[in-house]
């Protein structure tokens, strides 16, 4: 809530999508005769004269004054007053270089912060320095501490202090750091909400919505309490990463987190599946069927094979990248089965599942333990093989076969999952991808027999690079896993499930409704571009879970519609690398150097995938819907349900108009290679003014 005599300037910084979920329960107004920057009250933050005098960190002021209240007002839990103006202003001082660190020329933080801003704890003369100005942001002054003592206490604690969106950018590896320049990571999405983008891009990865900030936060502010009143930093994200586990299995009917294992990304979910496989295979070799690994993340193929799939690990280890993982099984060989000919044409379902089937006969022969994937999805929104390859596989292999079913794309219904699931499929899921959580969050779901060895497992020992305990339900040789957590994890983890549950409260027959008018109707704007060819995906083969459910259930529609671009020069379809500019520049503000009403738009859109058209290798652009196309974002409220799914699709339409203005101005934006960024400069307080919230 906020009060009425507030600067415009103040309300533009509150009307941040950031700030907003923030300060969403927080009363503030403004005291210019407060000779301090803000206090604390029982029921309310008032900013003080110093915010006036210096604007240009308005933001960081707000940010530490409600990171303290969040931390003072804590039912419950008794939380050393020192302790707290430490650790707020340890959080303001990362928020400060988060928001002022690609600044030219830089702003300097304020005085009495930028002793927190370093790796290290301040030591005691730093803090008895700044100790009057920290006082004084509380109306009782609290006694002067002992300042070791306080030092010590915060050494404990350094680690989990800092704001959501710099810890959702740990614990995974170099692809989910931010650019300051850009605000973006490498996925092209930003750990903040980024209403204004139009995105479309759940084929990869989204940026964060106010919902999926909010759980986030929630997560991270409890987490932050609870080291704060005295609990064990590492048992406290722990607790954290099992409740993610828990929701999850609630989510999927599973029962119990001991049918659910956490992992960093989708790519490291294939690792755990091949851990799980190794300890059933005993000493026999393993066989890992892979579908289409051209169209699945592009580190699962070094990762079938239990090597390392980047240079760096969830644990931000260096690792010699397509090195042997220790412990895991060395004769681990991977056979990938293609679902493209080599012209770029779909193969026939049938042919796919007889490759299977001569594939498993073979290896099972050969006295190999098998691991056969069924892929659901691919980037491009291709299945195979059939479902009923996989019962036929089991009848043949009993014991010395594994079924894994990857559907990290995560555009399956539930009932189905959980069908998959309880015929003996582990499967792989991401919250990042259909669900628009953050990316880097996937997990693994066990059937019950599979739940059952995890007990007597004892886990390979190159494991610890990659998972803790706590992401895993407890083995026999828990020390096996690393001894830390992965606070980025379960931050990341509650930000997805805040957008899972939005979209499982949705009417299931609204929820199909809504797919199949955006699907339809984009698919249609794309036929319809001359310059755009989509790559229509076969209808979704799915076994039928009952009439009831199958009638209004939604993951029978395709959701990724890919589509190639006519090259600018020469005809014929847009190369790879060519591609990838485009897809850049569609999430760039244009408005420098082309004219137009979408030239500043930024658009966010899924990856370019590799299709092979012959000898020439084209780049296809995807355009997705995810669920909050459906459960819609916290900024849409006011906007009415009709209209709120018409400019969905409307947003759709500016993307394809945004890729004509692109090639008209073709020649002279690859001159200059406009960069992505988080928000062209005036824009967001004006997109926010459009949607109805201010």
């Amino acid at each position: 809530m906020l009060a009425d005599n507030l600067t415009a300037a103040l309300l533009d910084t509150l009307d941040r999508p950031d700030m907003r979920t923030l300060a969403e329960r927080v009363s503030i107004r403004l005291d210019a005769r407060l000779a301090v920057p803000f206090q604390v009250l029982a029921d309310e933050v008032v900013l003080g004269r110093p915010v006036l005098e210096r604007p240009d960190v308005a933001a960081t002021v707000l940010r530490h004054a409600i990171e303290l209240h969040g931390i003072m007002r804590c039912p419950g839990e008794k939380i050393c007053p020192s302790l707290a103006l430490c650790a707020s202003a340890r959080v303001a001082a990362l928020f400060h270089a988060i928001e002022y660190g690609a600044c030219e020329p830089r702003v300097a933080a304020p005085d009495w912060l930028a002793a927190f801003g370093g790796e290290v704890v301040p030591d005691g003369g730093m803090l008895a320095g700044v100790w009057p100005m920290l006082a004084a942001l509380l109306p009782v002054a609290p006694p002067r501490p002992v300042f070791d003592g306080l030092v010590a206490r915060l050494r404990e604690v350094w680690p989990v202090l800092a704001p959501a969106e710099m810890l959702m950018g740990e614990g995974g590896d170099a692809r989910l750091r931010v650019d300051p320049a850009s605000g973006l990571n490498r996925y092209g999405c930003s750990h903040r909400p980024r209403p204004w983008a139009v995105t479309f891009a759940s084929s990869t990865a989204s940026s964060l919505s106010e919902r999926g900030f909010g759980g986030a936060e929630q997560a991270r502010m409890r987490l932050v309490r609870g080291v704060l009143a005295g609990q064990e930093p590492t048992r406290e994200v722990r607790r954290l990463l099992v409740e993610a586990r828990e929701r999850i299995a609630r989510y999927y009917g599973l029962g119990s987190a001991d049918r659910v294992v956490l992992c960093a990304s989708g790519t490291d979910c294939e690792l755990a599946a091949l851990a799980l496989a190794a300890d059933r295979a005993g000493e026999r070799p393993i066989a890992n069927i892979v579908i289409a690994p051209d169209e699945t993340g592009s580190g699962v193929p070094l990762a079938a094979e239990g090597r390392h799939f980047a240079a760096d690990t969830a644990g931000r280890d260096v690792v010699p990248k397509g090195g042997h993982i220790a412990g895991f099984p060395v004769m681990t060989r991977l056979i990938g089965v293609p679902l493209r000919r080599p012209d770029g044409e779909v193969r026939r379902a049938d042919e796919i599942d007889e490759e299977c089937l001569c594939l498993v006969r073979r290896e099972l022969e050969a006295g190999h333990h098998v691991l056969l994937h069924h892929l659901d999805m691919s980037k491009t929104g291709l299945i195979g093989p059939g479902v009923e390859v996989l019962e036929r596989v089991r009848a043949m292999g009993g014991e010395r076969v594994d079924i894994v079913i990857d559907a990290c794309q995560a555009r399956l219904a539930p009932e189905r999952v959980r069908a998959r699931v309880d015929n003996g499929a582990m499967v792989l899921m991401t919250g990042s991808k259909f669900f628009t959580g953050p990316p880097f969050c996937g997990a693994v779901l066990l059937p019950a027999g599979v739940a059952a060895r995890v007990r007597g497992m004892r886990p390979p020992v190159g494991l610890r690079d990659y998972a803790n305990p706590g992401e895993w339900p407890v083995t026999a040789d828990d020390g096996a896993l690393g001894m830390g957590a992965n606070v980025g994890l379960a931050v990341r983890w509650h930000a997805a499930l805040a957008e899972m549950e939005a979209f499982a409260a949705c009417d299931a027959e609204e929820t199909r409704a809504i797919i199949l008018r955006f699907t339809r109707e984009v698919r249609a704007g794309i036929e319809a571009h001359p310059a755009l060819t989509l790559l229509p995906p076969p209808p979704l083969a799915r076994e039928d879970i009952g009439e009831d459910l199958e009638e209004a259930c939604w993951d029978t529609i395709p959701t990724i519609l890919s589509f190639l671009v006519a090259a600018p020069v020469g005809g014929g379809a847009m190369a790879l690398e060519d591609t990838r500019r485009l897809y850049r520049w569609l999430n760039a503000d244009l408005s420098a150097w082309a004219e137009g009403e979408v030239a500043g738009l930024l658009c966010h859109v899924g990856q370019p995938v590799p299709v092979p058209l012959g000898a020439h290798l084209a780049g296809a652009l995807r355009i997705s819907a995810g669920a909050r196309l459906v459960s819609g974002e916290p900024s849409h409220q006011g906007i009415g349900h009709e209209r709120r799914v018409r400019r969905e699709i409307e947003d759709a339409g500016r993307i394809l108009e945004k890729i004509t203005l692109i090639l008209t101005h073709w020649e002279r934006l690859a001159a200059i290679d406009p960069q992505p960024c988080y928000a062209p400069a005036g824009f967001v307080r004006a997109r926010t003014r459009e949607n109805g919230i201010s």
